[in-house]
Order: C-alpha cells, then structure tokens, then sequence
C-alpha cells in the first residue's frame, strides 16, 4: 500500500524536471510487481501446509477414511462377498465363533466377512437386501444382567427403539450365554425375534450355546445344521471336502528397529511407557500395587487383599464397579510350549492377514516376538475348541495321533463324547495336548494363529471411592487345583497377581487395569435398608457398600438398616475381613449374619440364614421398599437365594407363584434386586 501511495503522488520538485524518469518509473513497476507476485506466491504454498497441521482438520479427514473403511456394505460389493457375519463379544468366543462362521462360508459359495457393529455404519444393514443372496449373521453374547456387549450396545439400541424397514433382509442368530444366569441368552433371542417384527427373513432357526456346559458342541451341532439350510435356500452346494486354510501369512522381521517392536501393550506402541489418560480397555493404566496381603489364616487356600494405586490417573471409580486386569501367562508355561513348537521365542515377526479388506490387520499387536506373543497376547491355558485340533492333526508325523485329533473334532456323537472326556473334563490346554501327541508338532507361527486373544480378567471391586479416591481394592482367590492327569493348572490372573508384592527395596510392581462401570449400586438414598447377601469373596462389592454407609454415618446422615449375610468354611480358617465386619457390626453399621459351613458336624449354609429370616426380609423388601443384593456364584447360591426370596414374597406377601415372580421382575425393573454373579 505504501509502496502504490508513493508511486501515484504528485511530485513536487526543486525543479522542473521529474524525479523518477520513465525508464525508472517502468523498473520500479517491475520490481513491485514481483514482489508482489513473490508474497501471493508464499501465501498459497503456505496453506497446504497449515491445514495438513490444524489439528481442527487433521482428525475430519480421518473420520472420512474411517467412514470409507467401516462401509461393510462397500466391502462386500467390492470383493464379490455375500456373507457378513456381526459379533457382539466380551470374552472373545462370539468373535472366534464369527471367525469360524465367515472362513467356512468358502466352501458353500458364500465368501464371507467378520465384522465388529461397533466399528460399522449398522443403518447399511437397510441395504444389505440389494446384493444378492446375502446373508447376515450374528453372533451375539449375552453379558452382566441380560445386557448386549460393549461392542453391540449401539446397535442393540438402534434396533429396539426405531422402527425400522428390514424387509429383504436374510438373517441368522446364533446366542451365547450361561443356563445359570438369570437372563440366559436374553440378547440373541431379543435379536432374532426383533429383526423378524422389523420384516427381515429368517433363513435359519435360532441357535442358543450354554457356557456352562460345553458351548462348543452347542455351536457345532448348530453349525451342521445351519450350513446346509442356506445351501438349499440360495439354491447353492458345497464346494465338497472342507479344506483348511490359513488366515494370516507369516513376516518374519529380524531387521525392524527395537523401537518399533510390541512388548505387550494392548494398542498404542509404547503406551505402557509414556501413559497417557483416558485410561480403558485398549489404554490401560499401569498401576502400581501398594498391598498384597493374604485374607486366609489357615486351611491350605489363599486369598489375596490387593490395593492398586490409581492417583494422578484421572480414573474414577464408584462401588460396585469392576477392575478389569491385563494378566502375562505363566514364563515356564511359555517356555515349554515354544520348546514343543521347536521355536525360537525371540524371533520377531508379524501375521498378516491374508483379507486385504479385513478390518482386522493383524490377531494381536504386530511386529512383536514369538515370546512377547505367547505372555501377553494368547490364552495358551484355555481348552483349545474343536477346530484347533482338527488343524493340529495335520502337523501330526504318527497317523495314530492324526486321526485321534481328527476324531475329537468331529461332529459324530462319539468324537463328541471323546473331546469332553479328553479335553473338557481333563482341562488340557493346548501345552498338555502337544505333550500327550508326542509326533504333533504344528509351527509357532501357527499355534498363534490358532489361540485365542488373552483377555483381561474382571474383579468386583472392594472398596469406595469415598474412603479410598486414590486406590482400588480387589479380593481374589488365588486359583490352582490337580486335573485328572495328575497335572497342576493355575489360574492366570491370580498367579500373576500372586507374584506382585511390594517391597520396600525395591519399585513397587505394577500391573495393567482399567475400571468397569456397573449397574451394580447403593441406592441414592442411604435411609433406604439394604439385605446384601455374599459368601465367600462374594463379599468384595459389599466391602465398598458398607464402607460407603460408615462414611455416611460419620457425616452424621441417617443409614438405613444394612444386613450382610457372609458364609465361608471356618471361622478360624477362610473368615476374610474378620476384623472390619465385626467392628462394622459393634459401631451399629451393619447386621452381621455369619454362616461357618464345617464349624459344625451339620453344614450351615447363608441359605439356611435367609430361612430363618423371612420376616426381616419381608420387612426390608416388602414393608420398606429395599433393596436386595447378590454376589458370588451363579449356578448354586444365587439360585437357591433366589427361590428363597421367591418362597418369602409368596408366604409373606400372600402372593401366588406367577405374582411372586411378577414382583421380583419389579424389583428388577426398579433396580432394587441387583445380583454381580459368576459361574
């Protein structure tokens, strides 16, 4: 601007002549329109470079690339698949069972896909209908107190409240859950009958697995039937022979830097290095354990208190929650199964998947070694399933051994009988099976194939956010028993946990959690009276209730009547937090009712309590509208407390059987009977 004004100003002189001749006035014009072209010029080659910094564009050109990549209809389309098959997994199985499903469909002419609902735009389900002959499948887990996964929830939702127009749809369920549950597979049923209302085709009946038996034949015996109902209703056949494939490829990577290698973190390379919050299941925090004390006197069983210190994590926790743990497996466990493979455990290497349009690169963080692979990333204690052996087979040099190995996986009713036999009821995993197939020897590369995600193992927390901000208590029974072969298993997070005592001399030990939100709670009001029913470590969310109504108690609040009914064996021996339930119970906190089984020549059970109580009970939940808690093992106790409670409602309340059941599912509705069970 200076620079025009100056050239356009009169030119007022000494003399006549002027003071820029017209030679000068053209090579300043020049000069100026160069450098104005020059400034124009930097200016445009600038911004590109400050939007490929903005951190307000960066992320909306990868949710576009994510959009493209999450389009499963796209992927479909584009690689000539008919098969998508969903999972809604917290544990891994629905996703192993998904897995299975989408590289069987090869041989029906049905190329399939697996995908997680989590990660996908599920309203292109609406689409589905417009390639032929496809095929949707899902495999669902029912979790907690009849809920969908974390993974599913989405689409839970978005299928229950819209209503929808899945005409054309061609659909299939297969459920996973637990007989001793409540809810027993709430969630595969609510699915397949609700697709069916919206309109969408059922081309094959619901299947339904129970965990507590063995899920894998429920699967299996599905699965048989399932097949060849779509051959005959897309009018297709089997390709014939079932041939096994490999889904990754093997990359051996002896050059990558040691930066760039994964030592055991769940995602992020390097993230249990530089921590950064928020803290969750692909994030977790590496904690510091400040206690490991033991709970048991006596009696040869071990119970640990652990505290883990979550200051300056930013994590927050409220009772009844759930910490959730990243265990390692056993180091002599590892070295044995790498000896059986004839591996070299710090070989590094990568698995890749063969699917270019899997969403799923790699079965667990890549590049990493053989060693680091089989401590943090494979349950190499879990039961191997029936298609592990069936691959095992074919690394077999004795035919004896190959054709045993085929036969357990079989689906004849004999095979059947013999995996349960030999595999379920004598808990060998897949180091026990190598050992007793002496001539099987399948390469490292793929058994990791083949296993199972290591996944993190879930505590009932024990304490309350009021008392304990910056700790989290957990109760764990140290797990370890004999097997029909004379072997000793262990569990793998408390033999982990088990090895983590903090010392004085040296850095206290740390471990990876995240915590677990819960519908597990106190009610709002602490006047409100509770009956919470816990044996064993079944105890450890009431530890934090009644923590929490002592710190209302002392703020001077009003707490309604609190009554704990605990059992374990002996008093002398297994009675955990003896000290704090009887001072609880002196102070006025609580109503201690204490069951010891073996104190006495006649066994006395908390059930036995709770018959005897059915006036308190009624009084709590019938009179004073309270709530009722329970937590500990599902297939028994919670049962039998149930019925008492059924048994209470009906004499008490003079209610029939329909009506007392009515009245449970009330209290359910209303939050008001919780149970945090496990089988």
């Amino acid at each position: 601007m200076d620079a025009q004004t100056e050239t356009e100003m009169p030119t007022g002189s000494v003399s006549d002549e002027p003071f820029l001749g017209p030679l000068d006035i053209i090579l300043l014009v020049s000069l100026l329109s160069g450098a104005a072209w020059y400034l124009l010029k930097g200016k445009k080659k600038e911004t590109p470079a400050s939007q490929f910094k903005s951190y307000s564009i960066q992320p909306n050109a990868v949710n576009t690339m994510t959009m493209v990549e999450n389009s499963f209809i796209k992927k479909l389309q584009s690689s000539g698949r008919r098969l998508v098959v969903f999972y809604g997994s917290q544990t891994g199985t629905a996703e192993e069972f998904a897995g299975r499903l989408a590289k069987e469909g090869i041989r029906y002419q049905m190329k399939g896909m697996v995908a997680d609902p989590e990660e996908c735009n599920m309203e292109e389900l609406l689409l589905l209908k417009d390639i032929d002959k496809s095929l949707a499948v899902f495999c669902l887990a029912t979790y907690g107190e009849g809920d969908p996964t974390d993974n599913c929830m989405e689409f839970y939702d978005w299928i229950q409240n819209n209503d929808l127009d899945m005409t054309g749809l061609n659909y299939a369920v297969f459920g996973l859950g637990n007989k001793t549950y409540e809810h027993y597979n709430k969630v595969g049923i609510y699915v397949d009958k609700r697709l069916e209302e919206l309109g969408a085709n059922r081309v094959f009946e619901l299947g339904l697995g129970d965990d507590d038996a063995n899920i894998e034949d429920y699967f299996i015996t599905w699965k048989e039937k399932f097949w060849p109902t779509v051959c005959d209703y897309f009018g297709i056949e089997s390709t014939g022979e079932d041939v096994l494939m490999r889904q990754y490829r093997l990359l051996e990577q002896p050059d990558v830097s040691a930066d760039r290698i994964y030592t055991g973190e769940v995602a992020r390379l390097h993230s249990l290095q530089t921590q950064r919050p928020p803290f969750d299941a692909k994030n977790p925090y590496l904690a510091p354990i400040k206690v490991n004390r033991e709970l048991h006197k006596a009696g040869g069983r071990s119970c640990m208190h652990v505290e883990f210190d979550i200051e300056g994590s930013k994590m927050r926790y409220e009772a009844g929650d759930h910490l959730a743990m990243y265990p390692v497996n056993d180091r002599e466990l590892v070295e044995r199964l790498g000896k059986l493979c004839g591996a070299d455990l710090e070989t590094v290497f990568s698995l890749i998947n063969t699917d270019t349009d899997s969403s799923k690169k790699h079965p667990f963080p890549c590049p990493t070694t053989y060693r680091t692979a089989l401590t943090h990333y494979l349950e190499i204690t879990a039961l191997p399933r029936t298609h592990i052996l069936k691959e095992l087979a074919e690394y077999c040099a004795d035919e004896k051994d190959k054709e045993f190995l085929r036969f357990i996986s079989s689906t004849a009713p004999e095979g059947k009988a013999k995996y349960q036999e030999w595999v379920q009821d004598s808990c060998r995993n897949i180091v026990h099976v190598l050992e007793d197939t002496p001539s099987c020897r399948p390469p490292i590369d793929h058994v990791c194939e083949l296993l199972p995600r290591l996944q993190p193992r879930y505590y009932s927390i024990s304490s309350s956010s009021k008392i304990h901000p910056t700790t989290v208590h957990v109760t764990a029974v140290l797990v370890k028993y004999e097997t029909k072969t004379g072997r000793l298993n262990k569990g793998v997070a408390t033999t982990f946990l088990a090895e983590k005592h903090p010392s004085e001399t040296e850095p206290l030990p740390r471990v990876p959690i995240f915590i677990r939100k819960s519908q597990f709670r106190l009610p709002p009001k602490p006047e409100t009276p509770v009956i919470m029913v816990g044996p064993g470590t079944g105890l450890a969310p009431f530890r934090g209730f009644i923590q929490e109504r002592d710190f209302c108690k002392q703020e001077g609040k009003e707490i309604g009547q609190t009554t704990l009914y605990f059992g374990c064996r002996k008093r002398s021996e297994d009675y955990i937090y003896e000290d704090e339930l009887e001072d609880y119970q002196k102070r006025g906190v609580i109503n201690l009712r204490v069951a010891f089984s073996r104190d006495q020549e006649k066994k006395v059970y908390v059930t036995h309590l709770l018959e005897q109580d059915s006036d308190l009970i009624w009084n709590v939940i019938g009179e004073n509208k309270g709530h009722f808690y329970i937590c500990g093992d599902a297939k028994n106790m919670a049962t039998d407390v149930r019925n008492i409670l059924l048994k209470v409602i009906r004499s008490k309340g003079g209610l029939s059987e329909t009506e007392a059941q009515q009245y449970i599912k009330k209290m359910e509705a209303q939050k008001r009977y919780s149970a945090d069970v496990w089988s």
